[in-house]
């Protein structure tokens, strides 16, 4: 078992996956398979994942998307995104999305860390309005409504769990000041 006594961690905006290509790969197959509901199905193979990040390389390079990752060393232990709204009547506002701590960091503070990078980033682009989902009785929404999130409301029968079921996701919201 991995040593998790984290001594050295520092988080970065990153604008391009080069030398963290690998480590996002292996953060984002840990989180699925151990049960993150963040838009894939279980089991994720590692070409599934290169192919996701691919699509975020390009968001990163047209400047519509931000990416944080916290990391030991040179392995990226969490990652969290910022999507920016590209409709004229949404440049106020953007979606978290994708938050992650690897299974063997959680429970030390990363998400919250990560989460106070993104809200600060969007605050300096002077954002005004977050916006995020999750599923129904995930352990991130306690989080989220402890970072000052509101829940806007539930809508049922929104993704496909790994297990094959319909689950609920729950609508949160920030304000920014």
């Amino acid at each position: 078992m991995q040593d998790t006594s984290v001594v050295d961690t520092q988080i970065h905006k990153i604008s391009s996956l080069a030398g963290y290509q690998q480590s996002l790969n292996h953060l984002l197959v840990d989180s699925v398979n151990n049960g993150a509901s963040i838009g894939f199905i279980a089991p994720l193979t590692r070409a599934q994942a290169d192919h996701y990040w691919y699509s975020i390389e390009c968001d990163l390079l047209n400047d519509s998307r931000e990416l944080f990752v916290i990391t030991e060393g040179s392995e990226v232990i969490g990652a969290v995104q910022l999507a920016l709204c590209q409709k004229a009547n949404g440049a106020h506002r953007g979606e978290v999305e994708k938050l992650m701590v690897h299974s063997q960091y959680q429970g030390q503070g990363f998400a919250k860390q990560l989460m106070h990078i993104l809200e600060k980033s969007a605050l300096q682009q002077q954002l005004k309005l977050l916006v995020l989902d999750t599923r129904l009785g995930d352990i991130a929404s306690l989080l989220y409504e402890k970072l000052g999130y509101i829940e806007a409301g539930e809508i049922p029968q929104f993704a496909l769990s790994s297990s094959g079921e319909l689950q609920s996701t729950v609508l949160f919201y920030k304000l920014l000041k």
